[in-house]
């Protein structure tokens, strides 16, 4: 097994309902991270967040990583970070790492925009999308997701192939909202998500970013 890693002063800020904040906690428990947690509310205005995230959260949003005496934001370019700094979970070599990078940039302009928007529709504020908005964001969602299934019908374990990487976290991240929300997951990307589950270390979102210690 691989041993933990334990570099010096690693805090991620996060909430208990952003997708984001659990792609990047995935990524530091299934890479053996140590670090600690910090809860963040969201639901209040940014003004009213406390500090230090309120001034080292550039765009005032979770997920917040800080890594000694530098801050980091936005939670694929965070993924990009620990994979390359910590040389795992796709950050193998630089051929790897190439390959994460696509799945990153797709997962944030196709699954990583369609999938957080509907849940967000039809869960918390669906006055927010108005005209036929939750429509074209759930016909989007189909297309990512039925891309994405086509992807894992090969067989392969992970993403990549067989080793989980940070992609893998990028792509999973609000996936276990899905069935909370009524969204259909085809059966590759089902099994896909039954692997992750049975991890070390892994936990329902709402668990692994709770606000309790």
């Amino acid at each position: 097994m691989t041993p933990p890693l334990t570099p010096t002063g690693i805090t991620l800020y996060g909430n208990r309902e952003s997708g984001h904040s659990n792609k990047v906690r995935l990524a530091l428990v299934f890479g053996q991270v140590e670090h600690d947690y910090v809860h963040i509310d969201i639901f209040v205005s940014p003004e009213q967040r406390p500090e230090p995230f309120r001034s080292l959260a550039r765009f005032n949003e979770v997920p917040l990583l800080v890594w000694g005496a530098e801050s980091f934001v936005q939670s694929n370019a965070i993924l990009c970070l620990l994979a390359e700094r910590l040389q795992r979970l796709g950050g193998e070599s630089p051929q790897r790492m190439a390959r994460v990078r696509e799945w990153l940039f797709w997962e944030a302009n196709r699954l990583g925009l369609s999938l957080p928007h509907v849940r967000f529709a039809r869960q918390f504020a669906p006055q927010e999308y108005p005209g036929g908005t939750p429509e074209w964001l759930l016909a989007r969602y189909l297309r990512d997701i039925a891309r994405l299934e086509a992807e894992l019908s090969d067989g392969r374990a992970f993403i990549l192939d067989e080793q989980l990487s940070v992609a893998d976290c990028a792509l999973c991240g609000y996936l276990f909202w899905a069935d909370d929300v009524g969204l259909d997951v085809p059966p590759h990307v089902r099994a896909w998500l039954r692997r992750i589950q049975q991890l070390p270390g892994w936990q329902p979102p709402r668990e692994l970013l709770s606000a309790a210690p």
